[in-house]
């Protein structure tokens, strides 16, 4: 079947749907193969739960209902049918991608512009080969922009998701140790990133730049930008102003923004949607209300008041230079009793065990500090401290603290995802 047919077919139902657990009447059915699932096996149960039309790739199957399509590969025609419908809307789409903050940038973009614009953005971590795809096919008639996430393990991810999500508008958080495994080192990252540069370089598109980075200055020559920053030669000179344990706060023409988000390394966040913002010709109210309505959540930077303590929440994921500025930023925090929790950082490569020693050997002599280290990796570090405490897994350190509860502290939690340190939330 041909991209335009398949596209008339999508404009006539409910949707995409890639799972049958979540599937509704009159959806088409894409079947999307993993590791440990091929939704071939579920075609009868999609039609059942009210399937308009079933896209399959099985070559072992030949369904005679005109309504079951047999493709070559599933994907590939989920991407195809998106870009082709990216193609019918003439509106501004970023795409956004960076080692860090990407999905809190945004969340605080989307708060930002939805103040004036009816904004189609990426919805939870739906940022990949499929989730890129699968939010550009949300993209309808009363979508004003579009914000695209676009996450990366690997070099010509980014240049795949731009040509499917055709970004005219570009904005990379940073360049920082995140998925060096994948990308074979920091270099790797910073190549890997910037493909979101050259697809806007081609496309004679625009890309906003934090103007205090030097690579994210060096990397975008030659391109049409707008930028903010602490410098004067900044198009937006925005100022960051934040007391002892408090929320971030930012100072736009002598006029403060205070946000919902704690830590320095939230700033560049919040500057991006104000330049965003500003950019789109909002005004200061309306910018001013998108980042106060931003409520942090899903364990990203997420302060939490327990009756026992207060908890930092950052174990979404974590990276060395994540882990680093999480740390930094929580050091600051003064006449408190402070506690950190930290668990290991994956997928970072071949200097794992170094960047671990880093991060321990930049905590470990501080006296003041109550510190327990979480996962494989930081055990195959461990020795005798009175003070540091070292556990295999999560659920250990529950048992832990079901028998030497802290209380009165002010305790950071930042580690991978599959450390789960979430899971020690509501013992403390």
């Amino acid at each position: 079947m041909k991209i335009d047919d398949l596209h008339s077919l999508f404009s006539k139902s409910s949707g995409i749907s890639t799972d049958t657990r979540t599937i509704k009447k009159n959806d088409i059915f894409f079947c999307l193969k993993g590791e440990k699932f091929d939704g071939n096996l579920f075609i009868d149960q999609a039609f059942h739960l009210g399937a308009s039309f079933v896209i399959y790739d099985d070559e072992k199957l030949d369904y005679k209902s005109e309504k079951a399509i047999k493709v070559k590969n599933v994907l590939k025609t989920l991407q195809a049918l998106a870009k082709y419908h990216r193609s019918k809307f003439n509106i501004p789409v970023i795409g956004l991608t960076g080692s860090n903050g990407k999905t809190t940038s945004k969340e605080l973009i989307n708060s930002v512009l939805s103040q004036k614009f009816n904004v189609t953005f990426t919805s939870n971590n739906f940022n990949n080969h499929i989730g890129v795809p699968l939010t550009i096919l949300k993209i309808n008639r009363k979508t004003d922009l579009a914000i695209i996430e676009m996450g990366a393990n690997h070099l010509g991810e980014i240049d795949l998701l731009c040509n499917i999500a055709d970004p005219n508008i570009g904005y990379i958080t940073n360049f920082g140790k995140a998925h060096l495994e994948g990308f074979g080192g920091i270099e790797g990252v910073i190549k890997g990133k910037s493909e979101l540069y050259e697809y806007i370089r081609e496309s004679k598109g625009v890309i906003l730049i934090n103007n205090d980075d030097r690579i994210q200055r060096e990397k975008s020559r030659g391109i049409n930008t707008f930028s903010f920053g602490k410098s004067k030669k900044s198009d937006y000179s925005i100022y960051n102003t934040s007391s002892n344990n408090s929320f971030c706060e930012a100072s736009l023409n002598d006029k403060k923004i205070t946000s919902n988000l704690y830590g320095e390394y939230n700033f560049e966040n919040i500057n991006a949607s104000i330049a965003m913002g500003i950019h789109f010709g909002l005004s200061f109210e309306q910018i001013e209300n998108g980042i106060k309505n931003y409520i942090p959540k899903n364990n990203r930077s997420e302060m939490i008041k327990t009756k026992n303590n207060l908890l930092f929440v950052d174990s979404y994921n974590a990276n060395p230079s994540s882990m680093k500025l999480s740390i930094q930023s929580f050091m600051k925090f003064k006449e408190v009793k402070k506690t950190l929790i930290l668990g290991d950082m994956h997928e970072i490569g071949k200097t794992y065990l170094i960047e671990h020693e880093r991060i321990l050997n930049s905590v470990k002599n501080n006296k003041d500090l109550k510190i327990f280290l979480v996962g494989k990796i930081f055990n195959q570090l461990k020795f005798n401290s009175g003070r540091i405490h070292f556990f295999n897994e999560t659920n250990e350190l529950i048992e832990y603290f079901k028998k030497n509860l802290i209380t009165g502290h002010t305790i950071l939690l930042k580690g991978s995802r599959k450390i789960n340190l979430e899971k020690v939330i509501p013992i403390l």
